[in-house]
């Protein structure tokens, strides 16, 4: 470079900063990404931070899409949707959400407990979270607490086969404890894209923390019973969990009017 051009740079760049100030000339910790566009040139992005680089670099919106998918930055208007919340397919969404770390539970866990059942299914059994039995083998309702669920249902004319089953929370919390209104808030968006993937007639929850969790309701289980609530398209009703059942066999009778009813809104519904 001669020093003739040099010169013009110089004044350039003191005039700039002048109008931009000193940002502009901050020194910056480069990190590059290569990202591919829609024309499939490979390019390089320099980030300081989320809000310099929204401000000072033109992206491709595509462009910006994809490093962000790929967690090389953040959406500085929070504005990218993650990929799990485009999936088409209940197979899709197992994919994309079971290796899930967005909350403490999965420090502990053994498996990321999905939900297991009919994908196209009127009727989904909303439980809390997965138990010791459940952790191991990776299926919601599996233990003593499953295997009264399933006589419940087949009283009421319903096979597993029939139903889907699945849980507010994926992750089995420490000692079985309640999950927290935390956990239960990071998780219940996978639960929402489930129920709109399926697209029930009819959801029963089991328990009070599922129904405050699911249906964003502080009444008590026993205020609960009995209704019908609507729900994303479907009608939901509550009744007990089943190991709660396997604790209390006194409201055995209570579940048993729960879900006659449950049965006679569906038999309406069909």
């Amino acid at each position: 470079m001669n020093d003739s051009l040099k010169e013009k740079l110089i004044e350039l760049l003191k005039e700039q900063k002048e109008i931009f100030g000193d940002d502009l000339f901050e020194e910056l910790i480069q990190r590059k990404t290569k990202v591919i566009t829609k024309d499939d040139e490979e390019v390089s992005i320099t980030k300081k931070n989320p809000s310099i680089m929204n401000k000072s670099t033109p992206l491709n919106k595509k462009v910006y899409d994809k490093q962000f998918a790929f967690g090389e930055c953040e959406d500085p208007a929070n504005q990218a949707i993650e990929s799990w919340e485009s999936s088409e397919s209940l197979e899709e969404l197992h994919k994309k959400i079971g290796s899930c770390t967005k909350c403490v539970l999965h420090e502990g866990r053994n498996k990321f407990v999905f939900g297991v059942g009919n994908a196209n299914a009127d009727v989904m059994c909303i439980g809390e979270g997965p138990g010791a039995e459940e952790d191991k083998q990776g299926y919601p309702f599996v233990g003593r607490a499953g295997k009264l669920l399933t006589d419940i249902l087949k009283a009421i004319k319903f096979s597993r086969d029939d139903v889907f089953i699945g849980n507010v929370v994926k992750c089995r919390p420490p000692g079985n404890r309640t999950p927290l209104p935390s956990e239960m808030d990071t998780c219940l968006p996978y639960l929402l894209k489930q129920i709109d993937l399926i697209k029930p007639k009819l959801i029963l929850c089991l328990g009070l923390t599922a129904a405050q969790g699911l249906l964003n309701k502080k009444d008590s289980l026993t205020s609960m019973r009995g209704k019908i609530f609507e729900f994303r398209g479907a009608k939901a009703m509550v009744t007990y969990h089943p190991a709660a059942l396997l604790r209390n066999p006194q409201w055995k009778k209570g579940c048993w009017e729960d879900v006659q009813k449950f049965r006679k809104l569906y038999d309406e519904l069909n």
